[in-house]
């Protein structure tokens, strides 16, 4: 029996299965994709088509429970800063380790419902403050593609149509947003072969073409869950690092050392959400949402687990 069939068993079997049976969400729109005045060239890095451009409603994000509120919003954004900063300098170090860039980041969890999604969002936010940097944030979960569905793009051509047809150019499917240095990448329009194709040698191209575009861009990717679908696994063999949320007290530590498992030898960290914990030695931020250091190639750099 393989890795991801013994996981899924332990799903079905423990609480987590009981979040999967429950009734699906209706998923709010932050977004919306307008025609019209698009960033100055300055920050229109990577190249993207330059007539539409995704505006994002803030208070939609709040009331969505997808950013903090006001009263929360600079503790959040210190805790994102400290998240981010060793993912820039690993993506952009010197000396870069064998296999994919480093600066392919994929935002993974075990399960749904870990806070995958709310983590992506405000990363790939905070990414975008730096001056030096750009942040192309991917929706890689063609199955269930919630950022697309969150940004009203879920029609829009994206990754999917990247993949189906070679002649499709790349920066005719990025959007741009209203938030300057931040792009997106639909998942694409549905097709019934999404499986073969995020398998195919094509994925491999695509991945290889987006971590070129810019020479200081990071590409951020929002991936199905790890323990459910064979279609993560393949995406976490193309990233060179890999962010893995897991919800405080909800996330079963058997499902975490399972995603861990098949994340293999890739540069692992770990994103401790709705952590009722407090900083000491420099492993958890805030008493809400919590960072751990990584776990390097081939084994942890850091603290134990908790």
């Amino acid at each position: 029996m393989s890795l991801v069939e013994r996981a899924l068993q332990k799903v079905q079997a423990g609480e987590a299965a009981k979040r999967l049976a429950a009734k699906p969400v209706v998923e709010p729109t932050i977004g919306k994709l307008v025609a019209g005045t698009v960033p100055p060239a300055a920050e229109r890095e990577p190249a993207y088509a330059a007539n539409r451009m995704v505006t994002l409603d803030r208070d939609a994000m709040r009331a969505a429970g997808l950013l903090p509120q006001p009263d929360r919003d600079r503790e959040i954004a210190d805790q994102y800063r400290a998240i981010k900063r060793p993912l820039i300098q690993a993506a952009f170090q010197a000396e870069q380790p064998e296999g994919p860039p480093q600066k392919l980041i994929m935002v993974a969890s075990a399960l749904p419902g870990d806070g995958k999604t709310f983590t992506g969002l405000n990363l790939a936010l905070s990414m975008a403050l730096e001056k030096d940097h750009s942040v192309l944030l991917v929706d890689g979960d063609v199955i269930k593609p919630h950022v697309s569905k969150l940004l009203g793009v879920e029609d829009e051509p994206g990754l999917l149509d990247l993949l189906t047809d070679p002649t499709l150019s790349i920066d005719s499917v990025i959007l741009p947003t209203d938030v300057p240095r931040l792009s997106v990448l639909p998942a694409g329009r549905h097709t019934e072969h999404a499986t073969e194709l995020l398998s195919s040698e094509r994925m491999t191209q695509v991945v290889a073409q987006l971590a070129r575009l810019s020479a200081r861009g990071i590409v951020l990717f929002d991936s199905l869950p790890l323990l459910l679908t064979s279609e993560a696994r393949v995406l976490t063999s193309l990233m060179g690092q890999v962010v893995l949320v897991v919800k405080a007290n909800v996330t079963p530590q058997d499902a975490v050392k399972d995603a861990i498992e098949l994340i293999g030898d890739r540069r692992l960290w770990l994103v401790l959400n709705q952590a009722e914990v407090h900083g000491t030695s420099g492993y958890y931020y805030g008493s809400q949402y919590g960072y751990r250091k990584p776990y390097g190639q081939g084994g942890p750099d850091a603290a134990s687990s908790s």
